[in-house]
């Protein structure tokens, strides 16, 4: 990035939500990025901070309908949308050289029937979505750098996948690809800003439970990536839970060791695959990582565990589901796609207690 593009400016689709709000809180304080729009056709008018009170004195916005916003005007836009509106405005805005960051479902999945299977809406633009990029930096970093659309990841996606990545990245044979089990929960504000019985505080609070587990939208986008590190089909058990928290992720993944990977050192491999990861933490042998360790921060924290020396692998993720599960990750790409280090604007401690 040069000098006299050093400022980006940036504009926000959809900044009512969890993930708009938490993507105004970074780009509030990123040195390099200047906020020129957000967007919300019902809260027209009103100001920012008045929705958001921790943002009072950090940005001055009001939010507009996308009509006025001048979104064609900034260098990238973030889609904080539900499913379906980027890709309905993702050619006006490349014509004009504006950059996408989508943090809905737009652009993760390269199998337009499998989109329209899951998400129950036809695919408006396969030709972009054929160009654009997971935005996994852990995996994608370099075509990330190069990228004009990136479709970021889902929360749970972000944590099977970084946790599987070292045992089968690169056509290692290390686990039992066809029978992995991911056994994740999420935090409420995983469900996003809106009324909904499930998510009312007398539901969810003092209660935890299992949903989707006859298919959940993100287990296609999960073996899919998988598949694709993996070099053939992957067999996956993926359970969600909803859990009585406001922010917070933990997967505990399971993968039967191969007989002739016994000997492997899976400590030592995961530390080396994420030795020079910034925001990917391996922990030291035996740690139990929990949620608050990530709050707030966009560090993700794996801890590798063999119980009893066996055949078993139990693999511990932890995340704050709104930051690199999230607005974190699309920030992230950010700076990589315009030649940023990406760590810029995200060295968060996580908040405790």
């Amino acid at each position: 990035m040069t000098a006299a593009a050093s400022r980006i400016k940036v504009g926000i689709v959809g900044g009512t939500g969890y993930t708009g709000v938490e993507l105004l809180r970074l780009l509030a304080q990123h040195p390099n990025v200047d906020l020129q729009a957000i967007t919300s056709r019902k809260e027209d008018g009103m100001p920012v901070a008045d929705m958001f009170p921790n943002l009072r004195g950090y940005v001055d916005l009001r939010f507009e309908t996308p009509e006025k916003a001048g979104l064609d005007q900034c260098d990238v836009v973030f889609f904080a949308t539900p499913h379906g509106v980027a890709m309905s405005q993702a050619k006006e805005l490349l014509a004009k050289g504006v950059r996408l960051i989508d943090l809905a479902a737009d652009f993760r999945l390269q199998d337009t029937a499998v989109f329209e299977k899951w998400y129950k809406m036809p695919h408006s633009c396969p030709e972009v979505l054929a160009e654009s990029v997971y935005g996994l930096v852990e995996v994608n970093r370099a075509k990330i750098a190069k990228a004009q659309v990136v479709g970021n990841p889902g929360c749970y996606p972000t944590t099977v996948i970084l946790g599987l990545l070292p045992l089968i990245e690169n056509g290692l044979r290390l686990v039992d690809v066809g029978h992995i089990i991911a056994d994740s929960k999420s935090g409420v504000s995983g469900a996003g800003r809106k009324a909904e019985v499930g998510t009312l505080f007398s539901e969810a609070s003092d209660n935890f439970k299992a949903y989707g587990v006859a298919g959940h939208r993100h287990q296609p986008e999960v073996c899919e990536q998988l598949a694709t590190l993996a070099g053939g089909p992957v067999g996956l058990t993926f359970v969600p839970h909803l859990v009585p928290m406001i922010r917070g992720m933990f997967s505990t993944l399971y993968a039967r060791i191969l007989p002739e990977a016994m000997d492997t050192d899976f400590q030592a491999l995961y530390e080396k695959r994420y030795a020079n990861e910034t925001f990917v933490d391996v922990m030291p042998p035996g740690s139990q990582p929990e949620t608050r360790s990530v709050r707030g921060s966009n560090h993700l924290r794996i801890a590798v565990h063999r119980p009893g020396g066996g055949d078993q692998l139990v693999i511990l993720v932890v995340q704050d589901n709104l930051v690199k599960g999230a607005a974190g990750q699309a920030v992230q790409n950010m700076n990589l796609m315009f030649g940023l280090p990406e760590e810029t604007g995200l060295r968060h401690v996580a908040v405790l207690p």
